[in-house]
């Protein structure tokens, strides 16, 4: 069947001509914050390489605490280019994580969540939790030590929340501690059910951008600028940023391959200055600051409330600020969302050098 025929037989049975017409009529504001409009497609990208290369890795990981570590071993010295394939499933979540961040706080400072745009945000925000989950639960796969003792007091951290704390320790844990059933419940979590709620949720936030187009910035929403077509002024950019970001994972995962421990053992003490992953460094941070007691209440429990409601905060951001809901400037919460980015920056800075 030549080229002419296919093209005439997919015409007969689907809009082609209304799909082209959408590519054509699509555009992006032009302005010069424009540039955070990319943050988004690119983190879709390494979401894409993500999910390549974890399926390449789900075919020779063995998820048994017995054998989890002994099977990543395998992978990377004797799987062909078993090495290149596990680094780059590392990298990738690394810089997928960091331009997740900074898509969150472009949306945040340019108050992109004002309305009608708020379930952009909150399903945005969800992908940021589910992202950091897929750290989380990914980190344990590796049953090495630092992995092992991590998991151990995020899981002992979320059990510090008054009423539900118990429950969540335990249902993430399999357990009343860090085991197996950890491990199996933890490979569930990232191959299975993490995947699943990340494309319904990703192809909700997409469809929402395309229903409600880019939002323009409130300083710039006054001034005259011409909108440029989608395709193929902005997507061939859109590449030019995708062929840059796979270069740099590629480069990363070549040049600095992740190193792996010794295998875990739960009855063994953790390792001296143990360190969770960056993302989670601001909280660890958070905690130390805190006292055991403070008037006579655990000082890690008031620390988790804190943390709790302020991410509560943050996530409901769009219900607090009115002016710009209203189309009005709001100097406030863009300095509120200045001194979360200050507060993650310091400490994450403050738990790599401490």
């Amino acid at each position: 069947m030549n080229c002419p025929r296919l093209r005439s037989w997919f015409s007969e049975r689907y809009d082609v001509d209304g799909i082209r017409d959408l590519f054509r009529k699509k555009t992006v504001p032009a302005h010069r914050y424009e540039i955070a409009y990319y943050t988004g497609g690119t983190t879709l990208f390494l979401f894409a390489i993500q999910f390549v290369t974890g399926m390449v890795l789900s075919l020779y990981y063995i998820p048994y605490f017995e054998h989890a570590h002994g099977s990543i071993i395998e992978i990377v010295t004797k799987l062909n280019m078993g090495w290149f394939f596990r680094s780059l499933h590392h990298w990738g979540a690394q810089i997928a994580i960091v331009v997740l961040f900074v898509h969150l706080w472009c949306t945040l400072l340019l108050k992109s969540y004002r309305k009608p745009r708020e379930l952009l945000w909150f399903s945005g925000f969800i992908l940021l939790v589910i992202s950091i989950f897929f750290g989380l639960s990914g980190y344990l796969l590796l049953w090495d030590e630092r992995a092992f003792a991590a998991v151990r007091v995020a899981t002992g951290g979320a059990g510090n929340l008054p009423l539900v704390g118990g429950f969540i320790k335990a249902f993430l844990r399999g357990g009343m501690d860090v085991s197996g059933d950890t491990l199996t419940r933890f490979y569930a979590f990232h191959v299975s059910i993490l995947p699943l709620f990340t494309v319904l949720i990703v192809a909700g936030h997409v469809l929402l951008v395309q229903y409600h187009g880019m939002s323009v910035p409130l300083s710039v929403s006054g001034q005259t600028r011409k909108d440029v077509p989608f395709f193929p002024n902005v997507f061939y950019k859109d590449l030019i940023v995708w062929l840059i970001v796979l270069g740099m994972v590629v480069t990363f995962a070549t040049l600095f391959p992740p190193e792996i421990r010794g295998k875990a053992d739960p009855l063994a003490p953790a390792p001296e200055n143990i360190k969770p992953e960056w993302y989670f460094l601001f909280l660890f941070q958070t905690l130390k600051l805190f006292p055991g007691q403070i008037f006579g209440l655990n000082g890690e429990t008031i620390a988790i409330l804190l943390i709790t409601a302020g991410i509560l905060f943050l996530l409901f951001i769009p219900l607090f600020d009115i002016k710009s809901q209203r189309g009005e400037k709001s100097p406030l919460f863009t300095w509120i969302g200045m001194i979360y980015l200050l507060y993650f920056l310091v400490m994450t800075v403050i738990g790599f050098v401490s």
